[in-house]
């Protein structure tokens, strides 16, 4: 349930002139090839960096968000971050990526909505993109991070990690430039999309585009958004995310608080996935959401590259796959997929947890220590 007192703005996206907070822009040198036909002109992608590049470039580390993440991984909420760090404990004094040792690079994927080139920025005729915004895919999104790594003066990355999203983004680096990825480090990811995953996304997308004030994709300076839209969708998702062992374990039956459900009141479970609703509405941007999950959708990491099996063979990092026991989205059967055909990877590392699919972000201690335990190791 989202207060009508105080609406969600038409987008949660960031926009010019917005505090930028700690992030740093790119402007591409020149418009952007797309996979699926055309290109994108005058693309800027946003960033965040932890540390210093040495001096021979050997310490670079790229990690890649998810769906709704963004550059923030770490750090607290504050002006041009709504909200804290995405994977708190990673980027920290003596974790596994210590900026003292490491440097870190955080873009925001091109699509997006929270500083790099997306449905809700500024087209080259002065408006919004909107629905004029293109479809990009997961390869596109590595062809501009690779302007980012250049700009940074980045020959290859020690390694570069992502889950969800980020995974897809993560393998399709590796397979498309792997002379660049000495170590890969995906968490809850497949080498395609399935059918099961591509049918979750459908009700989200199509909850977004049912909104009223979804106009065709045209709503970003109209005086209301399609947050009802993207507050279904992420409710749907969020189901998706989190496994029916936790739920059942959190909220059972029970009533929200003092509500009654029999007398028009919520059960708790309702009260978690508004608040879930209500949270998204306000930092993330509907039509990013869109052409985000269609992103996902569309990835095939095989496609053009003679199948999977073909375009697995050709990562050369010293690979580490996690998948987690409850994950329902992406299930752990996904991920032996990816280790079994990556020529250096080791077997798959199993998460037991309850959390689902978002147990990649919740068990932080299991994670933070594969990732040391992989760094640790020489590249392939």
């Amino acid at each position: 349930m989202i207060s009508t007192n105080r609406l969600p703005p038409a987008s949660g996206a960031w926009r010019e002139g917005d505090d930028p907070g700690r992030r740093r822009f790119l402007d591409l040198p020149a418009p952007l090839k797309l996979q699926a036909g055309g290109e994108l002109p005058g693309v800027r992608l946003s960033y965040e960096t932890w540390g210093e590049l040495a001096p021979d470039g050997s310490n670079a580390v790229l990690v890649l968000h998810a769906l709704t993440g963004d550059t923030h991984i770490e750090g607290p909420a504050g002006p041009g971050h709504p909200t804290a760090g995405w994977w708190p404990g990673l980027i920290t004094p003596g974790g596994p990526l210590d900026p003292a040792h490491w440097f870190v690079v955080a873009p925001n994927a091109v699509g997006g909505c929270q500083g790099s080139t997306g449905p809700a920025s500024t087209a080259p005729d002065g408006r919004p993109w909107g629905s004029r915004f293109p479809l990009v895919t997961v390869r596109d999104t590595v062809a501009a991070e690779q302007h980012l790594a250049d700009a940074l003066g980045i020959d290859a990355f020690a390694c570069v990690i992502g889950g969800s999203m980020g995974s897809m983004r993560s393998l399709e680096w590796a397979a498309t430039e792997p002379d660049r990825v000495q170590r890969l480090f995906m968490l809850a990811g497949p080498a395609a999309s399935s059918a099961d995953q591509i049918g979750w996304a459908n009700p989200q997308i199509e909850a977004i585009r049912a909104d009223p004030h979804w106009r065709g994709g045209d709503y970003h300076d109209a005086p209301e958004g399609p947050w009802r839209g993207l507050g279904i969708a992420r409710r749907i998702a969020h189901l998706s995310y989190r496994s029916g062992e936790e739920l059942a374990t959190r909220f059972g039956r029970d009533p929200q608080d003092d509500e009654d459900p029999y007398a028009g009141g919520r059960y708790a479970i309702e009260s978690y996935l508004d608040h879930h609703a209500n949270k998204l509405v306000r930092r993330f941007d509907a039509a990013s959401y869109v052409r985000l999950t269609q992103l996902m959708n569309h990835h095939d990491v095989g496609r053009d590259r003679g199948g999977v099996e073909s375009a697995l063979s050709r990562v050369r990092a010293r690979t580490y796959v996690a998948g987690v026991t409850s994950d329902r989205l992406y299930p752990v059967a996904e991920q032996e997929e990816l280790a079994a055909g990556i020529p250096h990877a080791d077997p798959v590392k199993v998460i037991d947890s309850p959390y689902g699919h978002d147990g990649f972000l919740v068990e932080t201690p299991v994670v933070a220590g594969l990732l040391a335990e992989l760094l640790d190791r020489p590249a392939a």
